[in-house]
């Protein structure tokens, strides 16, 4: 090449990036590569001033936990003080209004939420692994993407249209058709919890399921699995710790759930005879607390022991929400390492 094309050729000596030339910056982006002192201490104030503001946001959501626990604990604590509290765990007679000899045994409650649970779980925890199964790896995927909100939509329903439907629709047929005395008792409340706790179940369970991955399925097929077998003996398994969070954030679903069981579970403080009996009419504790609560005198033994049933509410859920977290992580882990090239 002659030297005056060499001569002629566009080379800039201004360096990329300095302060007089049009190009970008570092990366494509406009920020310099040398900082002046002003701009190097604004970036870091704002920095600082950032990571300050979601410090105190996520303390402020630890401070409020911390204060509710505080709260009901100062307000239950005098009925444990009064030598009630081992009454609540060992009898089954509530009568906190009684004039001359009030009772506080809340075993008919404790048994109440725990049956009506378990009835729903009992439903909840097979048709949502179905389901989240038929999601993960049956139905094509624009089918599933279709289907998993629909399933979804269960969640947004008001408990209290659940309780209308319990109530007006499922109580008569249960009396019409399976003979029962009473439509309103634990296995009508267990069938639309079952209902409620679905959403969840199928939404976790089958998030856990798709981040086996396609590795696991396509080594199982390769070695001569049929589909049943690899969705029973290598997907399932691989995606128990998802599927057991999953479970157990429906079990805290049906737990807490107020207005239903309040509706439909019949509110008769008992233990039924035999205790698998879910066609007695039940009481819970979170219906316990909704009815009796704005009866209660301010300062009574009877609203401390309203606080008393709040308490045990609260720790239950709070234990099977770390539950539920360990096994969330653990799914979260075991994924992540599923990922990571070999």
């Amino acid at each position: 090449m002659p030297n005056d094309e060499i001569n002629a050729s566009p080379v800039s000596a201004e360096p990329a990036g300095s302060a007089g030339s049009a190009r970008p910056g570092a990366a494509g982006f406009d920020r310099p590569l040398l900082l002046t002192p002003g701009q190097d201490l604004a970036g870091f104030v704002s920095s600082a001033l950032g990571r300050a503001f979601l410090t105190l946001v996520a303390s402020l959501t630890i401070l409020a936990v911390l204060l509710i626990f505080v709260f009901i604990i100062q307000k239950s604590w005098p009925f444990f003080s009064s030598g009630h509290g081992d009454e609540a765990l060992t009898s089954a007679d509530w009568f906190p209004t009684h004039e001359e000899a009030r009772e506080f045994g809340a075993l008919a409650m404790f048994y109440g939420s725990g049956m009506v649970t378990l009835g729903a779980m009992i439903i909840a925890m097979p048709v949502g692994l179905l389901a989240a199964v038929c999601l993960s790896d049956i139905v094509p995927f624009r089918v599933g993407q279709i289907i998993k909100p629909v399933i979804e939509i269960l969640a947004a329903i008001p408990s209290v249209a659940f309780g209308f439907f319990a109530v007006l629709v499922v109580a008569p047929w249960m009396q019409r058709v399976l003979g029962i005395p009473s439509g309103t008792n634990g296995l009508n409340a267990s069938i639309l919890l079952a209902f409620m706790a679905l959403p969840t179940v199928v939404s976790i369970s089958e998030d856990a399921l798709t981040a086996i991955g396609r590795e696991l399925r396509e080594g199982a097929y390769a070695v001569g699995a049929t589909r049943a077998e690899v969705l029973l003996k290598v997907i399932i398994p691989a995606a128990h710790s998802g599927i057991i969070a999953a479970v157990i954030l429906g079990v805290m679903r049906a737990v807490g759930e107020t207005m239903l069981v309040w509706m439909a579970a019949g509110m008769s403080a008992q233990v039924a005879e035999p205790w698998w009996d879910l066609t007695a009419s039940m009481r819970t504790l979170t219906a316990t607390i909704a009815q009796e609560m704005g009866e209660a005198p301010e300062g009574g033994l009877h609203r401390q022991a309203l606080f008393t049933l709040g308490l045990s509410l609260l720790v239950m859920t709070f234990v099977l929400n770390l539950v539920s977290e360990y096994f969330l992580a653990r799914a979260k882990r075991v994924a992540e390492g599923r990922a990571k090239p070999k």
